[in-house]
């Protein structure tokens, strides 16, 4: 087949809901970077390769989209940690830890519920993201039977990685003392994971 013939070669029409999860995934990069009042409809229309019209008239509007990034976001945590425990529930609390920095890999996903965090007095937004961290905490008490002390640990743990990843503290690794060994501390065993993270949050 000639050039010419492959570029008329006609392109399989994308199925509604890949499309659907295609603008999910860019939107939820796009609201990681930017927050949600950064962020725009049309970055996320074009971060998905659509037009800023189709994101509306699939999501209605960008408060709607943000929900449902969060939901997806939260979901993820809850299938990852279910993976790990059916798997063994030895040394349970450290996985559970591991597969929480592993979500990383998922561009935006821990930072799209971070900037849902700071949003609890939004009337929409805020019932929301509380509900989503309580989720996450019964799980944690209900599920993988942590204590309540356990469970505040864990959260502890995951809110400074949040932190960690928002400040883009992995940028001062090699040229911060104090930088290089919170890193080392906080992420013993993931610290590949987030400076790999990093590294893309650079070139972004």
């Amino acid at each position: 087949m000639s050039k010419h013939d492959e570029s008329h070669h006609p392109i399989p029409r994308m199925k509604s809901e890949d499309r659907r999860e295609l603008i999910l995934q860019a939107a939820t990069d796009v609201f990681g970077q930017y927050g949600y009042y950064g962020a725009t409809t049309d970055q996320i229309a074009r971060a998905a390769g659509v037009s800023q019209p189709y994101v509306v008239r699939m999501f209605g509007t960008k408060e709607k989209l943000f929900i449902e990034v969060i939901e997806r976001a939260l979901q993820f945590i809850l299938v990852s940690f279910r993976a790990v425990i059916a798997e063994s529930r030895a040394d349970l609390q450290s996985r559970l830890g591991s597969a929480y920095v592993e979500l990383l890999r998922q561009r935006g996903l821990l930072l799209s519920l971070m900037h849902s965090f700071v949003l609890g007095g939004d009337p929409v937004i805020g019932p929301r993201a509380r509900e989503g961290f309580l989720e996450v905490y019964q799980f944690l008490r209900d599920e993988a039977g942590l204590a309540p002390a356990e469970a505040q640990s864990f959260l502890e743990g995951g809110m400074l990685l949040n932190t960690l990843v928002g400040l883009r503290m992995s940028e001062e690794f090699d040229s911060s003392t104090a930088a290089n060994e919170l890193l080392c501390t906080a992420l013993p065993q993931k610290l590949d994971v987030l400076l790999e993270f990093g590294k893309q949050q650079a070139s972004a």
